[in-house]
């Protein structure tokens, strides 16, 4: 069986975007990027929300190729672009960058891929990724807290029918104040 990890940058308060989809208060340290990008390189599949995969998909298919990237935004768009993804959506109507997309049931499709092996599954987006917390399909949860209060916006977490018990697999503290931690579901 698959595991599905489900990590972002987060804001102190709880919010992984502010108003309006303001995610300016997220810039990673060098460090802090050569972690995700780390965590990109042992995924297997990567799971995307509509607004997550247009954000992503409007900036790093190319990034690698835009006069002053640093060497980190060029690893960066390589592993993106050759990591296998999919969208789901009811919305868009093409995908590319080695993706495919789903415009039925997430949480069905999430459980089928969970259910096969290979390497572990990335999620993201609050939306997608709030579906399979509530159907218990989420095996990880890595947050990455920026000393940021932003008062509203898009939670990390979503509201539960009941509690999830967690073990803490890290802690480790980054450039600038970020806190990351990184949790496994006790199942």
């Amino acid at each position: 069986m698959r595991k599905l990890v489900f990590g972002m940058n987060v804001t102190l308060d709880g919010y992984v975007a502010a108003p309006g989809d303001d995610i300016g208060w997220s810039g990673p340290s060098d460090e802090l990027f050569r972690w995700w990008c780390d965590q990109l390189r042992e995924t297997g599949l990567s799971l995307y929300g509509r607004r997550l995969w247009e954000t992503m998909s409007s900036y790093w298919p190319t990034a690698d190729q835009q006069p002053g990237a640093v060497p980190l935004e060029i690893e960066f768009a390589r592993l993106w672009r050759d990591t296998p993804k999919v969208v789901f959506s009811s919305t868009v109507d093409d995908v590319d960058w080695n993706t495919r997309l789903v415009s039925g049931d997430a949480v069905a499709e999430i459980t089928r891929l969970k259910a096969g092996y290979g390497a572990p599954m990335e999620i993201g987006g609050a939306t997608l990724a709030a579906a399979a917390m509530r159907a218990g399909l989420i095996d990880e949860y890595a947050l990455a807290t920026h000393p940021v209060m932003v008062g509203g916006g898009t939670p990390f977490f979503t509201a539960l029918d009941s509690w999830v018990d967690l073990y803490l697999l890290e802690t480790r503290t980054f450039p600038g104040g970020v806190v990351l931690t990184r949790y496994e579901r006790k199942r």
